[in-house]
């Protein structure tokens, strides 16, 4: 009898355990549950559409619906899954009933944290998430003037850039005292803050969200602060994103300091037969283990890729997260991995910097833009711990690389000597990790 595999939810984790479940085992049955209208599709995508980068949805989209049929996935669409039995071995599915399982793959993704200010039910606050819905926000963004961002997280910093390119007056709310608080130092961020600037962006640090104002309709009027009331008929909430472990939880899985579910190296939960991948489970850092939650679709992709291939009778193992990430903000790319200063400090971990700007080009080469790169290494080994980046081009690069690097124990000294690409058009002869690096040996 054919194995049956399935997969509650559709995005970068649940498709990417589909394919591998299905590579792994050819003669399985593969059904993912998606409560949403669409699978396989790039949420990441979707503030470059409302830029106007991307000129439209359907390039978000992988493949079509029926690539997924001839691929043999059975996909159910608009359909809730209700709770699973792990020990029945049975998923409760809405209008369909117990469907047995072999194998189950929880890919249940993520929720926006509530704002949890009186408020939070008005109509006009956006989470930008699924696909059908940012087509229809998109509709309405030619008739917003005014817009606030709440926190300015990963995707706070792209929807704060899309809505300036739109022309609407932006507002960006935040606790911290910069953008990416807890992920990026602040001489990193700081050119993306003056080039919001110069958009016309106004920025509200240490700013904490008091109130949502509504209309008589029921709609956001307004944004109440601790730095005053500001005018908005959009509301973009883009606050951390929370494990969605609801039915997981209640099947009695284990879970976390993170909130998200605890999983081995091959994506096993607390539960036999029950795998885990993407933004509803927590994944070691591999300097120290510290459990991390909420990274990207590449990741989750990835983990996904593993549960699929050991739920389906495989053997893969998904290791240690060094970080690698990375943006466009403003008219800046910033990326990093592993930690940056300010992480490394309230962890307590010892460090040495070495930091130095370069340029991405040849000097004369046109389109040369600057690239600044700041290194930590730990005291004595000069041992690489991580990196920040902030340049014009080639930050996506530098930062795959500097996780690998971290990763692998490389040191100051290697990459202070290291060989690099000379090419008028895309490298300059003193490439900017080498110099980052002379900088950290010499302190």
């Amino acid at each position: 009898m054919a194995r049956r595999v399935v997969i509650i939810g559709g995005g970068a984790a649940g498709i990417g355990a589909a394919g591998a479940a299905r590579a792994a085992d050819p003669s399985a049955d593969v059904i993912v549950y998606t409560q949403f209208e669409d699978v396989g599709y790039s949420p990441c995508g979707i503030p470059y559409v409302h830029g106007k980068e991307i000129p439209d949805f359907r390039s978000l989209f992988l493949a079509d619906k029926q690539a997924y049929v001839d691929a043999r996935i059975d996909i159910r669409y608009e359909t809730t899954v209700l709770a699973f039995d792990p020990a029945a071995r049975t998923v409760r599915v809405r209008g369909e009933g117990e469907v047995g399982y072999d194998a189950l793959i929880v890919a249940t993704g993520f929720d926006y944290k509530p704002p949890g200010v009186p408020g939070q039910d008005l109509a006009g606050l956006y989470y930008v998430k699924n696909i059908r819905q940012a087509m229809e926000w998109d509709k309405t963004l030619d008739s917003v003037r005014h817009a606030v961002v709440i926190e300015a997280s990963p995707l706070g910093l792209e929807m704060v850039t899309a809505l300036a390119h739109r022309g609407i007056d932006t507002h960006v709310v935040d606790p911290h005292p910069w953008a990416l608080g807890e992920l990026c130092d602040p001489d990193t961020v700081e050119p993306v803050q003056q080039s919001w600037a110069e958009l016309g962006v106004t920025m509200h640090w240490d700013t904490e969200l008091q109130g949502l104002i509504g209309d008589s309709e029921g709609h956001v009027a307004a944004v109440a602060t601790s730095d005053g009331e500001l005018p908005a008929e959009l509301v973009v909430v883009a606050t951390h994103k929370i494990a969605n472990t609801a039915l997981a939880v209640a099947a009695g899985l284990t879970t976390g300091s993170t909130g998200g579910l605890v999983v081995d190296d091959h994506m096993s939960t607390s539960a036999p037969h029950v795998w885990a991948a993407g933004d509803v489970c927590e994944i070691p850092h591999g300097l120290g283990g510290l459990p991390l939650q909420g990274l990207t679709g590449s990741h989750a992709y990835a983990q996904g890729k593993v549960a699929g291939t050991n739920a389906a009778g495989g053997d893969r193992a998904y290791q240690p997260v060094y970080v690698p990430w990375g943006m466009v903000a403003g008219t800046w790319m910033i990326g990093g991995a592993a930690l940056g200063e300010v992480a490394a400090t309230a962890l307590g971990i010892p460090h040495v910097v070495g930091k130095a700007t370069g340029i991405s080009r040849a000097r004369y080469y046109p389109g040369v833009r600057p690239v600044t790169v700041k290194l930590l290494a730990e005291p004595g080994t000069l041992r690489l711990i991580g990196a920040q980046l902030v340049g014009g081009e080639g930050i996506k690069e530098r930062a795959d690389f500097l996780a690998l690097a971290v990763k692998k124990g490389i040191t100051l000294y290697d990459l202070a000597a290291m060989e690099n690409v000379y090419s008028p058009p895309i490298g300059a002869l003193n490439e900017p990790i080498v110099t980052a690096a002379q900088a950290g040996v010499a302190t």
